[in-house]
């Protein structure tokens, strides 16, 4: 199985909407995508800094969405 790498802000949205969820949507104090009733609360972005290995590891997790998946994204 591949390796989970850093990604961008960008990339991240880009690849979940891949993934069939909508957004993201603004309003609160932090983005989030949705899934039908599923919510997911993104990171607040920050221009030019990647989204950790271990903070995507646990987002997938937390988002219910498999390793699978997230490499069929690529």
């Amino acid at each position: 199985m591949s390796r989970l790498t850093p990604v961008s802000w960008p990339d991240l949205v880009k690849r979940l909407k891949q993934l069939g969820l909508k957004g993201p949507y603004y309003g609160t104090k932090h983005p989030y995508m949705m899934k039908g009733d599923k919510t997911v609360i993104l990171p607040n972005p920050h221009h030019g800094e990647d989204i950790s290995v271990d903070f995507l590891a646990r987002f997938l997790r937390d988002g219910g969405i498999s390793r699978e998946e997230w490499f069929s994204t690529e």
